[in-house]
């Protein structure tokens, strides 16, 4: 059924059922995400604010900061092998469905009362998070008829939509929960949408392209034992080492933070050297690589701004904002709906708007959506700087002034992050399908790991002087690529 419903929905004869036009597998992979969105945005709305709370782990807000970028770019780190799974052991399909049984015991975990426990939920959701991201956006992929398939961005943009429904309703539902009941039942309530979303997807499962369940390149027996005993290796240097570190008293939170940053800006770095000098791959596809990394770099400074919204911003508005409208007070979690609230509102105009212009011939290049995105991401921080000075005057800042900044980043995440997810697709190398997800998905971590890096060397991210240099540096970026765009679209070849 799975198969025959997959080709008709490519018909165009329209005689069978579809999601809004497109492939009826989107529903599915729709739902799938939006309820493991509202399970990790909820989790991550209260995340900072329950590190710096009295009744919380009452840190200070450098090292609550360093702590929530560290954990978003594990997550996002951890696409890559989560896409490796995908392509080399499970298939997308499997790898997907263990990913959240895992997401679901890490926010059970975190649902504990103590603060080990907490550290150790964060890892799983980590985990599992890496392992569903790349294999359920490759099986969006897989419900079109390649990359030229009109249809494909549209998709995409509805994909994304499902994304923000969940993180729309998490911060409402377990922000509340967590901030004006009790933290760590926000956390179980976390689980329980994960447990929704693993009990859809696999209801709905018949309706994925049967590619979905292909193991693109299987591990040979050989190597398979060969990357066993190498993880045990690293596993148990690892272990051997943080133990040592305990049993010497020399052991602090930044050992295990300082590490992580590094390694999340050495790694994209490396894995892209590795896939551009990969001696199997045409010479095409090698060219199509140089031009993929300019958006690399375009999106890991887009994210490295973006992602404050969830810490700087929520920071500043914990203990700087007036967190009322028209007299009524609100969860300071509240303001990570906003963004999603606003994708939802624009996407479909933003989708239709693409469209007009692609039907008349002057549909934007993806080189000018991301240069945009770049330049309104550092609007949006030069934004910032007013409601700054008002808390540097010793008043609080209206609330909203951060709904502004957040509207103003989400105008640029639609000129940039659903057109990243799909051109990354279009330009992916055949043996690397799965895998540049993952790529895609180390901007994001290279994005936090500055952030984190320079929260833990006491750099003061809401500083007026620091928030106008990041301001600075993303229009800067944007302006140059822009420039460039020429020599952007000759690497892209046939994608556009």
């Amino acid at each position: 059924m799975a198969s025959s419903l997959t080709k008709d929905s490519a018909s165009t004869s329209g005689s069978e059922k579809t999601f809004f036009g497109h492939p009826r597998g989107l529903a599915t992979l729709f739902m799938t995400e939006m309820w493991e969105r509202f399970s990790y945005y909820g989790m991550r709305a209260l995340l900072p604010l329950y590190l710096i709370a009295p009744n919380g782990l009452h840190m200070n807000p450098a090292t609550a900061t360093a702590i929530y970028s560290v954990y978003l770019s594990l997550v996002y780190l951890l696409a890559m092998p989560g896409g490796w799974f995908g392509d080399r052991v499970w298939g997308p399909r499997k790898t997907v469905a263990i990913a959240g049984g895992v997401i679901m015991l890490g926010h059970l975990t975190l649902a504990l009362p103590t603060e080990g426990t907490f550290f150790a939920g964060l890892g799983l959701v980590a985990i599992g998070s890496g392992l569903l991201k790349s294999n359920i956006s490759t099986m969006v992929g897989h419900l079109y008829d390649g990359p030229d398939d009109p249809r494909r961005d549209g998709g995409f943009t509805i994909f994304y939509m499902g994304i923000n429904m969940g993180a729309f309703a998490a911060p409402l539902v377990i922000g509340t929960v967590g901030e004006n009941v009790n933290w760590h039942l926000g956390f179980a309530l976390a689980a329980l949408g994960m447990g929704l979303g693993v009990a859809q997807f696999l209801l709905g499962t018949r309706h994925l392209n049967e590619r979905s369940l292909v193991v693109p390149k299987p591990l040979s027996a050989d190597e398979r034992a060969s990357t066993l005993r190498k993880s045990m290796i690293w596993l148990g240097i690892a272990a051997v080492f943080y133990i040592g570190t305990v049993v010497t008293g020399v052991y602090t939170l930044n050992w295990l933070l300082v590490p992580i940053t590094i390694a999340g800006l050495i790694i994209p770095v490396m894995v892209l050297v590795r896939i551009k000098r990969d001696k199997e791959l045409s010479r095409t596809e090698q060219k199509k690589m140089s031009g993929y990394i300019w958006f690399f770099v375009a999106a890991a400074i887009f994210w490295m701004i973006y992602d404050q919204g969830g810490s700087t911003l929520a920071i500043f508005a914990d203990s700087s904002a007036e967190n009322s409208v028209l007299g009524w007070d609100f969860p300071v979690s509240w303001y990570q709906s906003v963004n999603p609230v606003l994708i939802m509102a624009l996407a479909p105009v933003f989708a239709a708007f693409w469209l007009a212009l692609n039907r008349r011939g002057k549909e934007p290049s993806t080189v000018v959506k991301f240069s945009s995105g770049l330049v309104l991401v550092g609007a949006s921080f030069f934004l910032f700087l007013a409601p700054l000075t008002i808390a540097g005057d010793g008043h609080k800042a209206a609330a909203m002034w951060l709904v502004a900044i957040y509207f103003v980043q989400t105008v640029g995440e639609l000129t940039l992050s659903p057109v990243g997810l799909s051109v990354t697709t279009k330009m992916a190398p055949a043996k690397y399908a799965s895998q540049m997800m993952g790529v895609w998905f180390l901007a994001v971590t290279a994005g936090d790991c500055t952030t984190g890096l320079l929260s833990l060397a006491g750099v003061e991210l809401n500083g007026t002087g620091v928030v106008a240099l990041q301001a600075a540096l993303a229009v800067l970026a944007g302006v140059a690529i822009f420039m460039y765009r020429g020599k952007v679209k000759e690497l892209m070849g046939n994608v556009r």
